[in-house]
């Protein structure tokens, strides 16, 4: 096949040595007085290809553009009667592209690829969602000692890891707190929902209207109540909760004929809070839980060994402790991820994704999370992909990496090969002398904030016009271009500046809104990475 691809001369170079080992037989194009290659538009490649390729047009089986440029392909392919489709937006990546040439539809609208990065993603979902909804081969691996069912919940090692994510200090909240919350846990991708009570108090009271209040948010997925005290988790069994957090050496005997009786599944720990005392070694975990295990024969079980925040008293003794339990007994574990990410500074998603592939190694069945401080928002849906990216990894024998899912967010999976132009030594370069002058729009002025929903789609950028010191009018969106398209429109703005200053500030407050960062006008969201080394 003879691919002809048109660039510009800045990325010239680049492609020709990109695409040197093709399959395919190639034919690079450099657009007569054209630069950047992202500038071209339909017509210029149009005259291009008739001006320089006009006998061999026949020859020519596919024109690759670049994945940058704004406009679609339609009117070339149309033009020239050859089919034209977008590349990839980094010119590195046409490699990839080349040699996916018939496995692949290429796009005249979507560069190529992301068009491969989508056909991987939704290879990968479906994958997952064919394996929960086979519900023969589910039955079969629920026979597994290893396996357990949670309400309608199949949890275990056979199993995606499932997340749990807390509602803590549930009997404190109100009860549109208590839908908020739950609704946003559901919408980040958790898979059951707990009901963080108070240690050390007594709630047994709200227990039935707290269980009440969320059943219809949770729906199908499995509802637990997170408690010690005895009393709690009765009153809880009575009124139809799915799972119990937790027990322990101290409280067992107290609950376990009732929750026999119910068949509710319960998490154990190896500590006896009621004496404050819990083991100290990774063997002591292992032996301790073996006891509680035997206490508690007749419980469907989940075996917690706590795993431990850095440092505290140590969290390589506390992965270990649960490495060696699995070596004997291959029941379903539960891993704290809160513990570690909420006693960390630092962002949570990478830390997240890494103990989700330690839990998996481990053999771990639920990865439990609060969100419950700005640093750890956005855990539950970060450890629900990363779950996925696990189960992914696993079933194809792979590392978690070009699996269709992925967690990375503030960085690029691919370091951009951008090209280094000798020819831009010869333009002036020039830097900012001094600040300009401050000087206020007759137009008036705006106060931007961001109103945070449950989901980054519930979510909306405000700005509210002030026109001397007075507000009149407020505009909303949920990008900074329809904001700032409507204040051009509405000509609220009359100085380049402030049009500029607007453009900045609306973008800041889009990306804050994505990544769950506070906005607040006229402060960086991100801290300089050369502060941090002070």
């Amino acid at each position: 096949m003879k691919v002809l691809i048109i660039t510009g001369e800045l990325a010239y170079p680049l492609i020709k040595d990109v695409v040197s080992d093709s399959k395919e037989d190639i034919i690079v194009h450099i657009a007569d007085n054209t630069q950047v290659a992202a500038f071209l538009t339909p017509r210029q490649i149009i005259k291009e290809v008739k001006t320089n390729f006009s006998n061999q047009l026949n020859e020519i089986d596919m024109i690759l553009v670049p994945g940058l440029i704004k406009k679609g392909t339609k009117e070339i392919t149309k033009e020239l009667g050859i089919p034209t489709f977008k590349g990839s937006t980094d010119c590195a990546d046409l490699a990839m592209v080349l040699n996916l040439i018939g496995s692949i539809d290429l796009s005249e609208d979507k560069p190529a690829d992301k068009l491969i990065e989508e056909e991987k993603r939704h290879e990968a979902f479906k994958f997952i969602e064919e394996f929960e909804n086979d519900k023969e081969t589910i039955d079969k691996l629920l026979e597994k000692p290893n396996n357990i069912l949670i309400r309608n919940l199949p949890v275990g090692e056979d199993f995606p890891i499932r997340v749990l994510s807390e509602i803590a200090n549930a009997p404190f909240l109100s009860k549109e707190a208590l839908i908020n919350k739950c609704q946003y846990f559901v919408d980040s991708g958790a898979d059951m929902i707990d009901i963080g009570m108070a240690a050390g108090e007594d709630f047994s009271d709200k227990i039935p209207e707290l269980i009440e209040t969320l059943r219809p948010i949770v729906g199908d997925r499995p509802l637990s109540i997170d408690t010690l005290n005895p009393k709690e988790i009765k009153v809880a069994a009575e009124n139809g909760i799915d799972f119990v957090l937790s027990l322990d050496l101290g409280n067992n005997s107290e609950v376990r004929d009732i929750l026999i009786e119910k068949d509710i599944p319960a998490v154990l720990l190896p500590t006896n809070f009621s004496q404050g005392v819990s083991p100290k070694t990774p063997l002591e975990r292992v032996e301790w839980m073996h006891q509680l295990i035997r206490d508690t024969d007749g419980i469907r079980y989940v075996a917690d060994l706590i795993l431990d925040p850095v440092n505290s008293s140590s969290i390589v003794d506390s992965i270990m402790a649960f490495h060696e339990f699995h070596k004997t007994n291959k029941a379903p574990m539960f891993f704290g991820v809160g513990n570690v990410t909420e006693l960390m500074d630092a962002d949570s998603g990478g830390a997240n994704v890494l103990l989700a592939g330690i839990g998996m190694e481990l053999g771990v069945s639920i990865l439990f999370t609060p969100e419950e401080s700005g640093k750890t928002r956005g855990s539950v849906y970060e450890l629900s992909t990363a779950s996925k990216m696990m189960f992914l990894a696993k079933n194809r024998k792979s590392i978690p990496k070009d699996l269709g899912i992925n967690m990375v967010v503030f960085k690029d999976k691919h370091k951009r090969n951008d090209v280094v132009v000798n020819e831009l030594d010869e333009i002036p370069e020039i830097k900012q002398s001094k600040p300009m002058k401050f000087i206020r729009d007759k137009a008036g002025s705006f106060k931007i904030s961001v109103d945070y929903g449950t989901t980054v789609s519930e979510s909306r950028i405000i700005a509210t016009h002030f026109k001397k010191n007075k507000a009149d009018l407020v505009i909303s969106g949920s990008t900074a271009k329809e904001i700032y398209e409507e204040i051009i429109s509405k000509e609220l703005v009359t100085r380049m500046e402030h049009a500029a200053y607007l453009g900045s500030e609306l973008k800041k407050a889009e990306i804050a809104m994505i990544t769950g960062k506070d906005y607040v006008q006229d402060f960086e969201l991100f801290k300089n990475p050369d502060e941090l080394k002070n």
